[in-house]
C-alpha cells in the first residue's frame, strides 16, 4: 500500500530530492454504546485495518497543496488563506485541523503537499472524516510540532475542528478511538469524563463482519439533531425529579424511579434507550473481561433492537441485514453501528462461516432491497501513526 501510494504521489507531484512522509490513521467501529456519547455517556469502539493514509512532503513554496485518491477536487492554498472554509468540500476536514494547529502554536510554516488515500467507505459511519483529522494533526504535529501534543490532546482537538470550522456538531468518540486504537483492544470511554480503559478483545476463533448498506444516509444529520434536542428534553423532565447534567449520570434502576417526570411517550423512549444502553456498554466490557462471547453478542443483539424500537433511528436496509445475520447458525450477534438511517452493521461471526454469511446475507439483503452489501471483515488495529 506504501509503495503504490508513494508512487501515486510522484505522479501527481512530480519527483524531488525531499523526503516522502507516510502517515496512517485507521476507521471506527462502535462495538455497543450507540447515541450515548453526546449524552455523556459509554461508548465501546475500536479502531480498524481500515482507514486513511496520507504521503506528505515538503517544499519550499508558500502552498498547501491537496489532492485525494477518493475525490476528484483538488486545491492549492496559501498559507496566508489556510484559514478559509472551501464550500462543502473534503478538504475541510484537513483545513478545519490546520486551523486549530494555528491556534494553539503549530502552524504549518512552509509549503507542502498532500496526498490522501482513504479505503473507507464515506459515508458508512465508520468515521472517514475523523480518521482525515487525525491523520493530517498527526503529521502536523510530527514535522512542525516536535510530537508536543498527545495523543488525547490531538483527538480534542480534531472535534473542536469538526465542531467549529466544518460545522458538524459530534461527539469525542469518533476522534478519541481512531487516536487512541490499540491492536485486539476496544477502548471503554466515559464521553462525560473521558476517562478510559483498554480492554482486551480476544475474538480467536471469531470474526468481525462490517456490513455497508450502500444505502444513502440522507435522514441522519436532521435526526440526529431530533434526537439531541429529544434527549435534552428528556433531562429538562427529568431534573424536575433531580438536577441532572446529562443522561448519561443515570444508573438504569434511577431512571426507572425517576421516569414518571416524562409525560412524553416519545421522549420516554429516547431517554430509555440512552440509559439501557450505557448499562449494556458497562455489561458487555465485563463480558468481554470473562471472555463471554456469547453474552457479549446478545447484549449487540439488545442493543439494535432498543435502537430499532426506542431511539428509531435504523430503517429497513439496517435492519434487513440484521435480520438476516441473525438467522445464520454461527452469528453470536449483529447491530447497528453509527447514527443510523442508513451505514454499517457489525456482526460478531464464527471464523467457519464467514463466506456463508457474507453470500446468504448479500443475496437475501438483494431481495429484499434491490440493493448489494459491501462486506468488510475487520482486524483490531492500531491508532494513528507515522509509517516507517
Amino acid at each position: 500500500m506504501r509503495e503504490k501510494l508513494k508512487t501515486k504521489f510522484i505522479e501527481v507531484y512530480g519527483s524531488s530530492d525531499q523526503p516522502i512522509h507516510m502517515y496512517f490513521s485507521p476507521g471506527r467501529v462502535n462495538l455497543i454504546g450507540e447515541h450515548t456519547d453526546y449524552n455523556g455517556g459509554f461508548v465501546f469502539p475500536c479502531a480498524i485495518s481500515y482507514g486513511t493514509y496520507l504521503a506528505v512532503r515538503l517544499t519550499n513554496s508558500e502552498t498547501v497543496k491537496f489532492t485525494s485518491t477518493n475525490f476528484d477536487f483538488t486545491a492549492e492554498i496559501s498559507l496566508e488563506k489556510i484559514s478559509e472554509k472551501v464550500g462543502n468540500e473534503w478538504i475541510n476536514y484537513p483545513l478545519g485541523v490546520i486551523n486549530e494547529m494555528k491556534k494553539i502554536g503549530i502552524p504549518i510554516k512552509k509549503g507542502v503537499e498532500l496526498l490522501f488515500d482513504g479505503n473507507i467507505p464515506n459515508g458508512a459511519g465508520l468515521s472517514s472524516s475523523a480518521s482525515i483529522e487525525t491523520v493530517t494533526a498527526y503529521f502536523i504535529n510530527n514535522i512542525f510540532g516536535n510530537n508536543r501534543l498527545s495523543r488525547e490532546e490531538l483527538a480534542k482537538l480534531c472535534q473542536n475542528a469538526e465542531n467549529n470550522f466544518v460545522g458538524v456538531n459530534c461527539g469525542i468518540m469518533d476522534q478519541f478511538a481512531v487516536s487512541m486504537g490499540k491492536t485486539n483492544h476496544a477502548i471503554f470511554l466515559n464521553c462525560d469524563t473521558l476517562g478510559y480503559e483498554l480492554v482486551p478483545l480476544n475474538l480467536s476463533g471469531l470474526k468481525l463482519i462490517i456490513s455497508n448498506t450502500n444505502k444513502q444516509r440522507k435522514l441522519a444529520d436532521s435526526k440526529y439533531n431530533e434526537r439531541r434536542s429529544e434527549c435534552e428534553q428528556a433531562v429538562k423532565a427529568l431534573s424536575h425529579v433531580k438536577k441532572i447534567r446529562n443522561l448519561g449520570v443515570l444508573k438504569l434502576a434511577q431512571f426507572q424511579e425517576m421516569e414518571g417526570s416524562i409525560s412524553d411517550k416519545i421522549i420516554k423512549k429516547r431517554a430509555l434507550h440512552v440509559v439501557s444502553e450505557d448499562q449494556r456498554c458497562i455489561d458487555a466490557v465485563d463480558a468481554l473481561k470473562e471472555a463471554d462471547m456469547n453474552t457479549f453478542g446478545r447484549l449487540m443483539n439488545e442493543s439494535h433492537d432498543s435502537l430499532k424500537e426506542n431511539y428509531e433511528v435504523t430503517g429497513l436496509e439496517l435492519d434487513t441485514l440484521v435480520e438476516e445475520a441473525r438467522k445464520i447458525k454461527g452469528v453470536l450477534g449483529s447491530r447497528m453501528t453509527g447514527a443510523g438511517f442508513g451505514g454499517c452493521t457489525v456482526s460478531l461471526v464464527k471464523e467457519e462461516i464467514v463466506e456463508e454469511f457474507i453470500n446468504v446475507v448479500g443475496a437475501a439483503y438483494k431481495n429484499k432491497t434491490g440493493l448489494n452489501a459491501d462486506f468488510y471483515i475487520a482486524d483490531v488495529g492500531n491508532g494513528v501513526r507515522k509509517l516507517s
